[in-house]
């Protein structure tokens, strides 16, 4: 017979379909004593072409190491039909969908909260025990997810200072207000863009590494070998990437600040003739430190945040690249939702706490 593999099976497969439409009722005989090479390919097939009936069940003849078992094994799938399920209405896959939607939703902040919370936890012991801490990976994150994204983060805010005084000379000299123009450059800057640019940035930039980088170790198992060596996988990878956002999201948002601090007042120096003494004397004046420190308490919440979702979403990857590359996107797109939401918590407390 020779081999009977995926690479040998064709030519001789329309002799077995042949012989198949025969509709010969006798019980069909394999004999494999002159078979070689057997894969599931070339036993599927055999079994297709010669597959028995409940009352005349194939026999196999001579000996073979691996024939009968194959031959077992894909008898299972052998005539075995996928079970169609009948079309729904429109209506009707539509409260499906959102039905699961809802579900999912619920079921994600569930487990968000719930590793939140052990989080927190392992960060405790972190503090309480800094010697448990893998410093040099943390150095090494702080390093690709904030000092390289410090170049980013500088220009765009430069250029969303400059956007804020041009719209906002454009408005006020039309109410004979445009040395206002000073002002809500420092309060746009310094309260709300400065820490918003930098937190939509990181979670654009860093989450999606974070869960690629944690994800692809999923998926090589070296996590399930981290959980055997008795390593804890939130020691390993969560504290570090947390405590190097936590200390790097804070300088990007101050670089950020004076970046946009910058842009706005290259622009309104020019357009509006304005000395730097007076720039500089009217933020000090009017904007205040308090403006800076509103903007810079935001920092750390932000950080903890994007840290988090981008950790968790790398952890949650299963074994296939479809995973990984969903995970990453639902990565990106948690963290942008919770910045915005977060941001507008804040707005609310301040408004309330008259800051």
């Amino acid at each position: 017979m020779g081999d009977w593999t995926i690479q040998t099976i064709g030519p001789v497969d329309a002799q077995l379909r042949a012989l198949r439409e025969l509709g010969d009722s006798r019980p069909a005989i394999v004999d494999v004593s002159g078979l070689d090479d057997l894969d599931t390919a070339g036993a599927y097939v055999i079994e297709l072409s010669l597959a028995s009936s409940p009352t005349a069940p194939a026999r196999m003849i001579g000996d073979h190491a691996v024939a009968g078992r194959l031959f077992n094994e894909v008898r299972k799938y052998v005539g075995v039909k996928p079970e169609i399920p009948p079309p729904m209405p429109v209506w009707q896959e539509l409260l499906d969908r959102i039905g699961r939607s809802v579900v999912d939703v619920y079921e994600e902040a569930i487990d968000t909260v719930g590793f939140f919370g052990e989080t927190v936890v392992a960060f405790g012991k972190a503090i309480a025990n800094p010697g448990r801490v893998r410093w040099l990976p943390t150095f090494a994150v702080a390093e690709s997810a904030g000092l390289n994204a410090v170049p980013i983060v500088v220009t765009l805010s430069f250029f969303i200072g400059a956007v804020i005084a041009f719209l906002g000379k454009t408005i006020l000299q039309d109410f004979g207000a445009s040395v206002f123009t000073i002002e809500l450059v420092g309060y746009a800057v310094l309260r709300e863009f400065g820490v918003l640019i930098t937190a939509i940035i990181l979670a654009g930039r860093s989450d999606s590494s974070f869960t690629a980088q944690i994800g692809s170790m999923k998926m090589t198992q070296e996590i399930d070998a981290m959980r055997i060596l008795g390593l804890s996988p939130m020691e390993m990878l969560v504290i570090p990437r947390v405590i190097a956002l936590l200390v790097m999201f804070p300088i990007l948002t101050f670089l950020a600040m004076l970046a946009g601090i910058a842009g706005g007042a290259i622009v309104t120096m020019i357009t509006l003739d304005i000395s730097p003494t007076l720039f500089f004397n009217r933020l000090n004046d009017n904007v205040g430190v308090d403006q800076f420190w509103a903007g810079m308490g935001k920092a750390p919440v932000f950080a903890f945040i994007i840290a988090i979702i981008g950790c968790r979403q790398g952890l949650n990857v299963e074994s296939d690249v479809i995973s990984l590359g969903q995970r990453t996107t639902a990565s990106v797109v948690q963290a942008l939702f919770m910045v915005i939401v977060v941001e507008a918590i804040f707005a609310l407390i301040y408004m309330e706490l008259g800051i």
